[in-house]
């Protein structure tokens, strides 16, 4: 379990982390997200001891990483994959590590046929692609089969394969019990693989949330008509808490009421219906709204 309580992170005048509380709790995947500059990386540094904190506390199981007496075998990071020396092999970056903590030869050749580094273990670090890299820093938070791993970005440039097999370890690692804390610029990849989400922005916590509830409380659920007498069923469904947005020709967008109560309604007055599709939001859509006020770097509309 990871407890973040009152953190905050100032470098002068500017608080990239201010009085964040949250805890990742075991046994579910936790999805982390905000935009760039929203603190998301400080905390993560924090949390490992690579940053200390101005004010508040992170633990880990209880504890301040500084304390752990085996660091690997509790808490497996992925914080930036290039952090590797780039003249050793693969094979031979990960031994290096595991002699700091007495981890068998044995599980380095684990770690390495688990994320499918075998063809080129004994290669140079330095001349891997960005998805072998990732691999390869995969592997390393893995090292110690720890109880607690924190993945930053860990899809990034792996191929289709591979965003697939990160998809399914961290949720087989939270259905082991282990804590797992992700995080990713990708809302599609974290739809398919968070149960809960907490949303930086300016350093502050937006969110707190499972991924349902989140959903569901910052989007809209709709449904889309398509008829020859949809502004007679429009009519129809007009009540309090419900609005209908007329869109091109013959088709509206319903808000507030049931694709089967219009159904219903639809067929007690012999209107015919050519399409009755109910939307719900995304977690990207949930995300945007969220965050719209929050970005630091703002884009302009084209």
């Amino acid at each position: 379990m990871i407890v973040a309580e009152n953190l905050t992170k100032s470098f002068g005048a500017k608080h990239a982390v201010a009085d964040v509380s949250f805890t990742v709790s075991p046994g579910k995947v936790t999805g982390f997200l905000g935009p760039n500059g929203a603190g998301k990386s400080t905390t993560m540094r924090m949390i490992v001891g690579l940053d200390r904190p101005t004010h508040g506390t992170v633990t880990v199981n209880g504890r301040d990483y500084a304390g752990l007496r085996s660091p690997l075998t509790e808490v497996g990071v992925l914080l930036d994959a290039k952090a590797v020396h780039f003249g050793r092999s693969a094979q031979n970056h990960l031994r290096a590590m595991a002699a700091t903590h007495g981890i068998p030869r044995s599980r380095v050749d684990e770690v390495i046929d688990i994320t499918g580094l075998a063809s080129v273990a004994r290669k140079r670090a330095g001349g891997f692609s960005l998805g072998m890299g990732q691999r390869l820093g995969i592997a390393a938070a893995l090292l110690g089969d720890p109880h607690t791993l924190i993945l930053d970005e860990p899809v990034n440039g792996l191929d289709p394969e591979g965003v697939m097999w990160v998809r399914r370890f961290v949720r087989y690692a939270a259905s082991e019990g282990k804590t797992v804390l992700l995080s990713s610029h990708l809302m599609s990849e974290m739809s398919l693989t968070a149960d809960h989400i907490i949303v930086l922005g300016r350093g502050r916590v937006l969110a707190d949330a499972p991924v349902d509830e989140l959903v569901r409380r910052w989007t809209r659920a709709t449904v889309r008509i398509r008829s020859p007498r949809t502004r007679e069923l429009a009519e129809l469904v007009a009540r309090d808490g419900v609005s209908v947005t007329h869109l091109a020709g013959d088709v509206i967008d319903v808000e507030g009421a049931l694709a089967a109560d219009i159904g219903d309604t639809a067929a007690a007055r012999g209107i015919p219906l050519h399409e009755l599709t109910p939307t719900s939001g995304t977690l990207e859509d949930a995300y945007l709204r969220l965050t719209g006020d929050d970005v630091e770097y703002k884009t302009k509309d084209i």
